[in-house]
């Protein structure tokens, strides 16, 4: 018998911030504005992915509250974080990985319940926000500015100049379903270590970790006015979003978001992370087994719900057949169910209507052409089967799924003669966000990452952006910016120039 999920959480310290009011058993959570934890007058329904259920409610925010919290974290809280030292920045991130760690079975529960996260999918996300809040120290290397001597130009002769990096001021952080702590995590520590007030606003559908975290900062010693947790609905942003304030938005979304946030939002900085679903090729001399187990992993992670899922297997024709047998095969290992057992390997789709999308999907490449290998039977729930489509390079650029994103477990597979038609195909898409190419021939491997349109290109593995060690940013349809520790603080910094004038001081002698 599967039992409800329900959020409870056994920490202490988050017992502050949520309620379980009488003749209820679902607990009601606080939002953080500017140091208060506020509770307002409407709810919204926190949702399961396990069953749908009810799990939690949050404030909704309205406009003057939410107004409020913003002139609080501009007028205030800029000032606060940037007179912080930077050392005690990274004391605040040190202490905080260490309270998340603590509080690691809090977290995971939520992100298993919250987010439909297998156990080691969950403890893996909250592992990764330690660990990016350890390597905050990568970040200020890009904080060091430089020095330019004036002497190598007739003009600037006996002058000399420094360039330094600055905050911008407040930064508007829209995080995605998918890595509700992570990217919560990852927008914050960007942005603040520069010396940026944040507000964040997390999915509707997952803000319980953005919550969680909120308290872990404040408990680590954050300026209180320097943060926000916004919990309001996608169609209130655009007034915070477009207030000029905001001086910039880092976002993770579609790329209909995207779009969306530029046209109303104006002249600001941006970090945009848009749509992607990546190709995977597979070159005559890979090792064969060793692929497949790969692009097995990157189409069925988190149910494929990631912008870096692997969802067009391109093949040359000499292998084809062995790596179709083989990606079959592993995807008959993928066991489908509720996250909360430790048998389950791929959890439920967010909600019915992803289902619903990946059906349409599904039949609509079987309409043009394709042929279902495995899986695409069942969408009644939002337990889905991983479903690999056969089509030929012509019918392929005909489908939805080539056109579009789907945030499903769902991949094509296609032979291609050669790497020009790989190429061809990997390209032709809007999106260009990562390929993968598994094989051996160096030569021919540097001529696919030569031509690949994509921002990170994995040899041998699947693409995962993890922590952002490596960096990555999408090209054409998939976004604007770059993401990676020490790369992403560029969009969230302005440089400023400043020139020493001694002209007559005598203090170049050579002169």
């Amino acid at each position: 018998m599967v039992t409800q999920p329900e959020v409870r959480l056994k920490s202490e310290i988050f017992q502050s911030i949520y309620a379980i009011p009488e003749g209820s058993s679902t607990p009601r959570f606080k939002t953080y504005l500017a140091g208060n934890w506020y509770s307002g007058e409407d709810w919204s329904d926190v949702r399961s992915p396990i069953d749908l259920s009810v799990v939690a409610r949050v404030p909704i925010l309205d406009e003057v509250t939410a107004a409020s919290a913003l002139d609080q974290v501009y007028t205030e809280g800029r000032s606060a974080l940037r007179d912080l030292p930077g050392t005690k920045r990274l004391d605040v991130y040190h202490k905080a990985a260490d309270l998340i760690e603590e509080t690691e079975a809090d977290f995971a529960s939520v992100l298993t319940v919250n987010a439909g996260k297998t156990g080691a999918g969950a403890l893996g996300e909250v592992r990764a926000a330690v660990e990016r809040l350890r390597k905050s120290d990568l970040d200020t290397r890009k904080l060091i500015g430089d020095y330019i001597p004036g002497d190598w130009s007739a003009e600037t002769v006996e002058t000399e100049g420094l360039v330094r990096r600055e905050p911008i001021g407040l930064v508007l952080a829209i995080n995605p379903f998918n890595y509700p702590l992570f990217d919560a995590v990852n927008k914050l520590v960007y942005s603040t270590i520069a010396g940026n007030a944040i507000m964040i606003k997390p999915a509707s559908s997952t803000p319980l970790a953005s919550l969680l975290l909120a308290r872990v900062f404040e408990v680590a010693g954050f300026p209180r006015r320097s943060l926000a947790i916004l919990t309001m609905k996608g169609s209130q942003v655009a007034k915070i979003a477009s207030d000029d304030r905001v001086a910039g938005i880092t976002l993770t979304g579609s790329t209909q978001s995207g779009r969306e946030i530029l046209k109303l939002a104006g002249i600001k900085r941006y970090v945009l992370e848009l749509g992607g679903g990546d190709p995977a090729i597979v070159l005559d001399d890979a090792d064969l087994a060793f692929s497949a187990q790969k692009i097995v992993a990157g189409m069925t992670s988190f149910a494929g719900q990631r912008c870096d899922a692997i969802k067009h297997i391109l093949v040359e024709e000499s292998v084809y057949g062995e790596v179709k047998r083989l990606v079959i095969a592993e995807l008959g290992k993928i066991r489908v169910g509720d996250p909360r057992d430790p048998g389950t390997t791929m959890g439920p789709l967010l909600d019915q209507a992803s289902s619903a999308t990946m059906r349409d999907a599904t039949l609509d490449a079987v309409g043009k052409g394709a042929t279902i290998l495995t899986g695409g039977k069942s969408f009644e729930t939002n337990y889905v089967e991983p479903t690999l489509l056969e089509v030929s390079g012509e019918d392929l650029v005909k489908t939805e799924l080539y056109r579009e994103e789907v945030f499903a477990p769902i991949s094509t597979i296609t032979p291609v003669p050669d790497l020009k038609r790989a190429i061809e195909l990997a390209n032709g898409r809007r999106y260009g966000l990562d390929a993968a190419v598994f094989g051996r021939d160096m030569n021919r491997i540097r001529r696919l990452i030569r031509s690949l349109e994509v921002g990170a290109v994995y040899i041998n593995d699947q693409p995962r952006h993890g922590i952002g060690y490596y960096p990555y940013g999408g090209r054409k349809d998939s976004g604007i910016g770059e993401s990676g520790i020490g790369y992403t603080i560029n969009y969230v910094t302005a440089p400023k120039s400043i020139v020493y004038n001694y002209k007559g001081k005598n203090i170049w002698e050579y002169l």
